[in-house]
């Protein structure tokens, strides 16, 4: 059969609403935090050299740039569907490339021609070097898009901190362009210190950052949802973190060949004036802020908020639906989901929360809605008398139903 009928027999199976796999993803330079519900056995399943398993990406079609060792399709989410007593997976790049804006609607396919989002959990066990992501402008030199990014901490992975759960963010008010630059130019000599240069905030389970392209930031070591533009640029700035040494490679990944070793390039991928802001906590922490009235909500037997709304490029809702309840949750734009507590039904699907996964294994949390489908209502039944159904949904850019 063409992918073409396979993609349209995986929508029409789920009513409007894909399947999909887990997309498990290794970087080299992290040590997984071991909260992703991986086994234990998998977390370096695919060799040392690959570094351990410390990312699951979620609706993903933009695939991982790890190095000339990445794994065929490593980053890219698969849609799963019933073909007879076959098991069938299909990417869901092509699945959206065949249907267009069946899947995801036709304001997003006209302008994008691609889902231009992905989500993941970030798990590592310690900090990340003080790094940044380009713009639109300077990733375009390298043939990338830039990379915003918003970070919330999913209460039901953080049962531990892991070994520092504070993030430096920006540069500290008062700092030189030429301070930032030494510290660049410092990289191969040990520890290039431009943390000192910064701010650490203490990480909170339930909160969330936003932090758009041309920010300095290390992320601490909080198990992280984060919804993003659909690109994997990046460059780090710090020389040394954890005592251990990053790379000089990757100061300059994401740079084009003919500007490497030109340390003005680098501060200028700086956005300056964001970075030194003095209100830069107000401007880019996140509350959870309710869609609708609470008490509306709670009449219904739910309740949802959104973590993730400073950034036109993304948003993102967590939907919490009481024990015992059935609800139907409309939304006006398309969306990838993963259920992060209890059981239920969502549309026609079984849902479920692993508390452990093998690699390789599917699983029935997490899903993508189409746009008609998500517009039409999805309904969710949460039969369990104790446990809520905990869901978090992450939309593409200009979500129709966000209110910047």
């Amino acid at each position: 059969m063409a992918n073409v009928s396979l993609a349209a027999k995986a929508l029409e199976q789920g009513k409007g609403i894909l399947r999909l796999a887990p997309t498990w993803v290794p970087r080299s330079f992290c040590v997984p935090g071991r909260r992703i519900k991986l086994h234990p056995d998998d977390y370096y399943v695919l060799g040392g050299v690959r570094g351990g398993i410390d990312e699951r990406w979620l609706s993903s079609t933009t695939p991982a740039k790890n190095g000339p060792l990445t794994g065929e399709h490593e980053g890219l989410s698969k849609v799963v569907f019933q073909d007879g007593d076959t098991t069938e997976q299909l990417l869901l790049k092509d699945v959206i490339d065949e249907l267009k804006g069946e899947i995801i609607g036709d304001r997003l396919w006209d302008e994008y021609k691609s889902w231009p989002m992905y989500s993941k959990f970030f798990d590592n066990m310690g900090p990340l070097p003080h790094h940044i992501h380009h713009n639109d402008e300077k990733a375009a030199l390298v043939g990338q898009n830039g990379k915003p990014e918003a970070y919330y901490f999913p209460p039901q992975l953080n049962n531990h901190g892991g070994d520092f759960p504070y993030t430096f963010f920006g540069i500290t008010p008062g700092t030189t362009k030429e301070q930032i630059k030494q510290c660049l130019m410092d990289f191969n000599k040990g520890d290039n210190k431009i943390t000192n240069f910064s701010s650490a905030y203490k990480l909170e389970p339930g909160t969330g950052w936003d932090v758009p392209p041309g920010i300095l930031h290390a992320p601490g070591s909080l198990c992280t949802y984060e919804p993003q533009k659909a690109s994997d640029i990046f460059a780090m700035y710090q020389s040394l973190v954890n005592e251990a040494i990053v790379p000089e490679e990757l100061l300059w990944n994401g740079t084009p060949q003919d500007k490497v070793g030109d340390y003005d390039e680098l501060v200028s991928v700086i956005d300056w004036e964001a970075n030194v802001d003095p209100n830069f906590a107000a401007n880019h922490f996140m509350m959870p802020k309710p869609v609708r009235p609470l008490e509306d909500m709670q009449a219904q037997g739910y309740v949802e908020n959104w973590i993730c709304y400073k950034s036109a490029a993304y948003s993102a809702k967590e939907l919490t639906v009481m024990p015992g309840a059935t609800v139907t949750i409309k939304d006006a734009a398309a969306y990838g989901m993963i259920v992060m507590q209890g059981h239920g039904k969502f549309g026609v699907w079984d849902i479920e929360t692993p508390a452990l996964i093998r690699y390789g294994q599917l699983t029935n949390d997490e899903f993508f809605v189409s746009e008609a489908a998500a517009k039409e209502g999805v309904v969710i039944s949460n039969p369990s008398a104790n446990d809520p159904i905990v869901i978090l949904k992450h939309f593409g850019p200009n979500n129709p139903d966000l209110v910047l």
